[in-house]
């Protein structure tokens, strides 16, 4: 009775953790050279320079992490895929990825618990941008973003609610909102990565890769965690436009 009491409170409560995680990433940008509010980076050429130093240290860069294709042993280089999770390089970067952790995180984060969320959402983000790294291993191009652990995010919710009825938005069909299962707007979101992972190249864009590694993990975990569980079809409405995790 009173596990039961406590699970009630919890989710009157509502989804804490992914609250928290937005308003932290969103408090990072904000303090951060690429949002352009704080005085402290300067302004013109000198925001650029304090920006660049900014994502190189806060930011995963493969060549740094990993040396001659091996884990590098430096304690700083090893945390990077944590911090990276944090740090977002433009407003478009930072609110495309809140609306999706927002949308998905909630329900997910209701089903996993807080801390068991919270676990999954670090140790499956960091997954994404080491794996990331390790394919470009040579690269000298700073990666960040909450990108791979959202995608893992994705992953579990498809998972764990195949059912769940999403309203979105789609580009070619001039932006009519349309509703369909998880399943099918996810699988279809995962396959544009998938086919983008396999033509991008090595350097400044959208690390495809990490989104690919993050939604599989996190559907591979939900399933092997939670498949003698009953999984739970309900309405949700998300956005799915342009901007992607």
């Amino acid at each position: 009775m009173i596990v039961k009491w406590q699970a009630v409170r919890e989710a009157a409560r509502g989804p804490v953790v992914t609250h928290a995680l937005i308003a932290g990433c969103c408090v990072v940008f904000v303090l951060s050279p690429a949002s352009g509010l704080n005085p402290v980076y300067g302004t013109g050429e000198e925001l650029l320079a304090n920006g660049t130093a900014y994502f190189r240290r806060w930011g995963v860069v493969p060549d740094e992490l990993f040396t001659g294709g091996l884990p590098h042993g430096g304690g700083r280089a090893l945390l990077t895929p944590l911090t990276a999770l944090f740090v977002h390089g433009s407003w478009l970067h930072l609110l495309g990825n809140m609306l999706f952790l927002y949308v998905f995180g909630k329900m997910t984060e209701q089903r996993m618990g807080r801390t068991g969320f919270l676990c999954f959402y670090v140790a499956t983000g960091y997954l994404a941008l080491a794996a990331y790294a390790a394919a470009n291993a040579s690269s000298d191009q700073t990666l960040v973003g909450a990108s791979g652990a959202i995608s893992a995010v994705l992953g579990a919710f498809m998972c764990l609610f195949p059912k769940a009825r999403v309203t979105s938005l789609f580009p070619f069909l001039l932006f009519l909102p349309l509703r369909f299962p998880a399943w099918i707007v996810l699988m279809f979101w995962f396959a544009l990565q998938w086919l983008a992972a396999h033509r991008a190249q090595s350097g400044p864009g959208v690390a495809y890769l990490a989104h690919v590694v993050g939604f599989s993990a996190g559907f591979l975990y939900a399933w092997v965690r939670y498949r003698r569980g009953t999984r739970v079809g309900r309405p949700v409405t998300a956005g799915e436009g342009e901007g992607q995790p």
